[in-house]
């Protein structure tokens, strides 16, 4: 497969990216501060916090300091706590599908000021996130990728989780070859957010990575027992008895617009399918992926890079309860692929599928599209188009292409 490199020389190449990241960085901190002096991001005009995402986070850690952690499960105490705190009812409702350990981390921001709390848990995630981004590429142009990438803005205003999602994942693939113990851990704190973590272990058993599946699951462990000492069985009872009711409105009455969801489930829903044609693509996307994911990470004459990629590509589209502040984790997919291009550099083709992924990443969520199966697609489309033009050549890291090279950049 012949594939043709940009004439543009790499140092200018370099150059570009850095201008075009630089843009988005001032577009992004430009629409947060019209937000801020608006009165439409944590605080109203009056003062009073704005009904946003993390304030389920924050009534349900307010819930356990008040000694009733279990209540948080229920819709009707819950959304009582939420309507306490913002001062005033609101319509729709920001429910707590979370398992117990996750409140640990809610009772903690719950023992600060609403506006405190929120910015204490953007201002901890967002760099996690940036510095799993700057790992990946490994250069510093890495940072201000990750700062640009336009997918931060729907989990920064809502005060969601997505950047801790994407840190968990991103620092597992990282570990994973040197560190299979420590990529463990991040595996098992990520059952705060089991349905992100239904490849790992079928992939990690595929591929013979034995010491990273005991160490997730020593960690799930650790949290879940910690989170038992912390509030007791109650929560766990609640969480279980209320999980099937929460999958029930989510996923069969339409609790959400269908366009919020990033799935496949979702994009049938939304074209006028059914919930069980809904579930057969879904469950036929998850069985593709699968297929695709096991022979390739345990071929080891592929990239480990691209196996990475693809795997937080799978990780994005296998799972039907998604959201566009997951978003995210597709950067973590397109930082691992970026590492893995050859010295053949970036080619004409991805330059111009990159720019139409932050294109979409823009324009999409303003149309009510689920622009996160539509990007991942492009994604695994690079991923795959990248493997077959390598013939599994070694692949070369990112920040060898940010200095000039006299290699030809031919085929």
């Amino acid at each position: 497969m012949s594939v043709h490199a940009l004439s543009t020389p790499p140092d200018l190449r370099i150059e570009r990216l850095r201008l075009v990241c630089f843009a988005l960085c001032v577009a992004s901190a430009a629409y947060v501060a019209a937000l801020l002096s608006d009165g439409s991001w944590i605080l109203d005009a009056a003062g009073q916090p704005i009904n946003t995402d993390f304030i389920a986070v924050f009534a349900a850690g307010r819930m356990a300091l008040d000694g009733n952690p279990a209540g948080a499960y229920d819709p009707n105490l819950h959304i009582a706590m939420e309507r306490a705190i913002i001062g005033h009812a609101f319509q729709g409702y920001n429910c707590w599908p979370y398992p117990p350990p996750f409140m640990m981390i809610a009772a903690l921001l719950a023992m600060l000021p609403y506006p405190a709390a929120f910015l204490t848990w953007m201002a901890v995630t967002l760099p996690l996130y940036l510095t799993t981004i700057r790992a990946i590429i490994g250069d510093r142009i890495g940072w201000l990728m990750a700062l640009a990438f336009p997918g931060l803005a729907p989990c920064l205003i809502p005060g969601q989780n997505g950047f801790f999602t994407a840190t968990l994942i991103g620092g597992a693939l990282i570990l994973l070859e040197r560190r299979p113990v420590l990529a463990g851990v991040c595996l098992g704190l990520l059952t705060y957010k089991p349905h992100y973590g239904i490849l790992f272990p079928l992939v990690l058993a595929a591929s013979g990575r034995f010491p990273a599946m005991l160490s997730a699951a020593a960690t799930g462990g650790a949290v879940a027992a910690a989170a038992w000492l912390a509030f007791g069985t109650e929560p766990w009872i609640a969480f279980l008895h209320w999980l099937p009711k929460t999958s029930e409105m989510l996923f069969s009455e339409g609790g959400v617009p269908w366009f919020n969801l990033q799935s496949a489930f979702a994009l049938v829903r939304l074209l006028g399918g059914g919930e069980t044609l809904a579930w057969s693509v879904h469950i036929g996307l998850v069985a593709t992926v699968l297929a695709v994911l096991c022979p390739m990470w345990r071929n080891p004459h592929i990239a480990f890079d691209f196996k990475a990629a693809a795997l937080a590509t799978g990780v994005m589209v296998s799972t039907p309860y998604s959201f566009i502040y997951d978003a995210p984790v597709l950067a973590v997919a397109l930082a691992f692929l970026l590492r893995g291009t050859t010295t053949s550099a970036v080619t004409s083709f991805e330059w111009k599928a990159l720019a139409i992924i932050i294109a979409l990443l823009l324009l999409l969520p303003f149309f009510g599209i689920p622009v996160l199966l539509l990007t991942s697609t492009i994604t695994a489309v690079l991923i795959a188009r990248r493997v077959l033009a390598s013939r599994f050549r070694r692949s070369v890291p990112f920040a060898a292409r940010s200095a000039p090279t006299s290699e030809p950049q031919g085929h």
